[in-house]
């Protein structure tokens, strides 16, 4: 009976945490025109009109996407992904990549997943496809892209498309260059053991502590770029083509957005040109710290130290080379 006690502080602080940051988020949205009115400060005013245009055209994708996500990772059978790719590696790697297209998630959800499947039986070079594919071109995602970005519906098009081939390409790599002995498989999931309903709400309150944590923080770093980084410097970075490509690559990497929301950092960010945004919006889904951090506690440090700057390096080439023939 001892062990029992220790678990109830931390269901408490668990479930406080959760309460406290979507009152907040809820306060921010209801409040801030009034919030705006106590702010004299015009740097400050412009602040926290693009802090909160993002975070309330974000949030409702963020919450439907961590809520589609618990549903696929609790009602739907782990035995079902392997009965349902070829058994051929070359073929299974398409396949896993478009069911991308019908598993929305975010890319937290994304890596725990591809672990499983790994344990599951399927070959590791079409679980990594799933995993870069199903963050960037499920159809929230792709959704969320065209609203935030009304005036060019091609970015949906590009997205989706430079996302879908950069994971193509690298589960092709890994069949090609990739080690078995370069994968560490994954410990089972918290979820197991748990009934559903359980299980459904500890991975709801689970995902919208990081995604929406790394939103916030996401939201305030795109409202203090407006603000803080002179508008001239600005200018002159997006008008360096490589430059500005690289350095919205890296900002995607350093931000750690969640997929559902990072169109709307990205469209704030209108000093940059498409090209550079598409960046962004393909490398961040698949190379960030929060990803990186959790494909070297799934996967192993031998893995992530090798697949995460692969992956960057293609998902910017592909991002860079298709932005250019686009735009």
């Amino acid at each position: 009976m001892p062990s029992a006690e220790p678990e109830a502080p931390d269901r408490e602080r668990w479930v406080g945490s959760t309460e406290v940051l979507c009152f907040l988020l809820i306060l921010v949205g209801v409040l801030h025109r009034q919030i705006g009115a106590l702010v004299t400060d015009p740097r400050l005013q412009t602040w926290l009109t693009v802090f909160v245009s993002v975070m309330v055209q974000a949030v409702p994708f963020l919450v439907f996407g961590v809520v589609l996500s618990a549903v696929i990772a609790v009602f739907v059978p782990r035995s079902f992904w392997a009965r349902a790719l070829p058994r051929h590696p070359a073929l299974a790697v398409p396949v896993a990549g478009m069911a991308g297209v019908v598993l929305p998630g975010c890319e937290c959800g994304s890596v725990p997943i591809a672990g499983s499947l790994i344990r599951r039986g399927v070959t590791p070079a079409a679980a990594l496809a799933f995993l870069l594919a199903a963050p960037a071109i499920n159809p929230i995602v792709l959704t969320a892209t065209a609203v935030a970005f009304p005036r060019n519906p091609e970015m949906v098009v590009a997205r989706g498309g430079a996302s879908l081939l950069v994971a193509l390409m690298m589960g092709w790599l890994w069949l090609r260059l990739g080690r078995t002995d370069w994968i560490r498989l994954p410990h089972r999931a918290h979820l197991d053991g748990l009934p559903r309903m359980a299980a459904f709400w500890t991975a709801c309150r689970h995902d919208v502590i990081h995604a929406g944590g790394f939103l916030v923080v996401g939201a305030m770093a795109a409202a203090t770029i407006n603000v803080v980084v002179p508008q001239q410097f600005l200018h002159d970075l997006a008008a360096r083509p490589v430059l500005s490509v690289l350095a919205l690559a890296a900002l995607a990497v350093l931000l750690s957005i969640c997929s559902e929301a990072d169109a709307f950092v990205a469209a704030s960010l209108s000093q940059f040109s498409l090209t550079a945004r598409l960046a962004f919006l393909v490398v961040g889904p698949m190379v960030d710290l929060k990803l990186i951090s959790m494909q070297a506690g799934i996967f192993g440090r031998r893995f992530a130290v090798r697949f995460a700057p692969a992956t960057f390096a293609l998902a910017v080439l592909v991002a860079a080379g298709l932005g250019t023939v686009i735009w």
